[in-house]
């Protein structure tokens, strides 16, 4: 099974490489040699989201071009621009990375209160038990 999912990722990265028109043709030769596999391509493009819109983070560096052929990452040659894009990029990332320290903080604060709440109904059950038990019949 092993040398099947190696080979799908080859053809998977080859079809990456050329973009959404290789991945078009390998629809349309499927529909053309035997139609399950065309539907079956089609279904992957759909779900994978090849089809409608950008995929994958770890193709963006073929994808992220802002028009002139330059990536994203490249200077665009004002340097007040840049140094902006720069300071923004990076208070965006202090304020994601304080976002998802608070929300950490709220997750455990909430686990910890329905565990104190849980444990409390488990000392009210076993004490209502020992006070049954205990009155005589």
């Amino acid at each position: 099974m092993e040398p099947v999912t190696d080979a799908a990722r080859r053809v998977r990265a080859f079809l990456d490489e050329r973009g959404k028109g290789a991945w078009l043709a390998a629809m349309i030769l499927g529909f053309i040699i035997f139609w399950p596999v065309g539907l079956a391509v089609l279904f992957y493009m759909i779900w994978s989201k090849r089809m409608f819109g950008r995929h994958g983070c770890h193709h963006q560096r073929h994808r992220n071009h802002n028009g002139f052929g330059r990536g994203m990452d490249a200077g665009t040659g004002n340097t007040a621009f840049d140094t902006y894009r720069e300071e923004t990029l990076k208070r965006l990332e202090d304020e994601q990375s304080a976002f998802i320290a608070f929300l950490t903080r709220l997750r455990s604060a909430k686990d910890k209160a329905e565990f104190d709440q849980f444990m409390d109904q488990q000392r009210s059950n076993v004490t209502r038990s020992d006070t049954d038990g205990a009155q005589p019949a």
